[in-house]
C-alpha cells in the first residue's frame, strides 16, 4: 500500500491539497456517475410511491427535486426534505402533505436498508471491530478502575434511567415526547403506503440499487487514492457504514462528523490517520460537496425549463372582406 504525502514534511492543508491533486480523476468520475444513478433510482422509487395516490409524476421533476434538497442540506441541515417535497408539490400540483408522506415512507425504507448494510458490515468485519473494541475501548475502561469521574458519570446515567422509567407516564405528556411519538406514528403510516406499490419487484430493485450504488461510491473512491487502493470490498462496506453514521449527525452536509468517522474507519485497516483523513476529505468534497452543488445548481436551471408552460395560443381573427 503506497503512502500519501507525509504530514511531517508539510502543513495539513498542504498535504490535503497535494493528496487531492494525486487522485485518479477517472475513479472520481465513476463515483459521481454512481451518485447520479443512485438518485435516478431514488426518483423512480419516489414515483412508485406517488402512483397509488393518483399522481403520475414526471420522474425528472422528482430527480431534480431530490438534487435541490441535497443542495439545500449543505446550508441548512434537514431542510432539504421539506424543500424536496415542496418543489414536487409545486411542479406536479400534489398536496404538500401527500408529497411529504411519501418522503417519510422513503426514509423509513432507508432506515431498514441502512440497518441491513450495518449488519453486513458487522458480519464481514466483525473480527476487525472486535479487536479494536477489545484492545482499545475495553482496555481503557479496565484501566480506569480508579477513575472516580468515570464511575460518577456511570452512576448518574443509571439514576437518570431509573427516573425516566419511574415517571414515564408523565413524560409521555411532554411536548417533545408527543412530537417524537407523532413522528414515529408518521413513520408507521408512511411505511403502510409501500403495500400499495403496483410493481413490487421494480420497487425492490430500486431500493437495493440505491444503497448498492451508495456503497460503490466508497469503493470507487478507494481506487482513486493510492493509500486506499488495495483495501478490500468489505473494508469499503465498513467505511461506508461509518460515513453514513456521520451523515446522520445534523451538521451541514455531514461536515466534520463525516470526515471524523470515515478517517477512523479507514485507519482500522492499516492506513495512517493522516492519509485516512485525506481520503475522508477526498470522498466528502468529491461527492457531498462537488456533486451536490453541481446537480443542485442544474436543478435550479432545469426545473423551470422542464415545466415551462406553452404560451396560450392567440385566437385567430378572420379578416372581413
Amino acid at each position: 500500500m503506497e503512502a500519501g504525502n507525509e504530514i511531517g514534511d508539510c502543513s495539513l492543508l498542504q498535504k490535503l491539497w497535494e493528496d487531492f491533486l494525486s487522485v485518479n480523476p477517472w475513479w472520481i468520475a465513476a463515483a459521481c456517475i454512481a451518485f447520479l444513478l443512485s438518485n435516478v433510482s431514488r426518483a423512480w422509487r419516489w414515483k412508485q410511491l406517488l402512483d397509488p395516490l393518483g399522481y403520475s409524476v414526471n420522474i425528472w421533476n422528482g430527480f431534480w427535486a431530490i438534487m435541490l434538497g441535497y443542495f439545500a442540506n449543505l446550508g441548512f441541515p434537514r431542510i432539504g426534505e421539506v424543500l424536496r417535497g415542496g418543489t414536487l408539490s409545486r411542479y406536479e400540483r400534489i398536496p404538500i402533505e401527500k408529497s411529504m408522506g411519501t418522503i417519510v415512507a422513503d426514509r423509513v425504507i432507508d432506515v431498514f436498508s441502512f440497518g441491513f448494510m450495518l449488519l453486513l458490515a458487522l458480519i464481514f468485519e466483525f473480527d476487525k471491530l472486535w479487536s479494536q473494541l477489545r484492545d482499545g475501548i475495553w482496555v481503557k475502561l479496565q484501566a480506569s478502575g480508579q477513575n472516580t469521574t468515570l464511575w460518577i458519570i456511570l452512576f448518574l446515567l443509571l439514576v437518570a434511567a431509573v427516573i425516566i422509567y419511574r415517571f414515564r407516564q408523565k413524560l409521555y405528556g411532554l411536548g417533545l415526547v408527543v412530537k417524537i411519538k407523532n413522528v414515529l406514528i408518521g413513520f408507521g403510516e408512511g411505511l403502510q403506503s409501500v403495500r400499495k406499490v403496483r410493481n413490487l419487484p421494480v420497487f425492490l430493485f430500486h431500493s437495493i440499487n440505491i444503497w448498492f450504488l451508495y456503497y460503490m461510491m466508497t469503493y470507487l473512491t478507494f481506487k482513486a487514492f493510492a493509500p486506499t487502493i488495495d483495501l478490500s470490498a468489505s473494508a469499503a462496506l465498513l467505511v461506508f457504514v461509518f460515513g453514513s453514521l456521520g451523515m446522520i449527525i445534523p451538521a451541514p452536509g455531514g461536515m466534520g462528523s463525516y470526515q471524523g468517522l470515515v478517517a477512523l474507519a479507514v485507519s482500522l485497516f492499516g492506513v495512517t490517520m493522516a492519509d485516512a483523513f485525506s481520503y475522508a476529505n477526498i470522498n466528502f468534497f468529491s461527492i457531498q460537496i462537488f456533486c451536490n452543488i453541481l446537480f443542485g445548481m442544474l436543478a435550479l436551471l432545469f426545473l423551470p425549463l422542464i415545466n415551462k408552460k406553452e404560451p396560450d395560443s392567440q385566437p385567430e381573427i378572420d379578416a372581413q372582406a
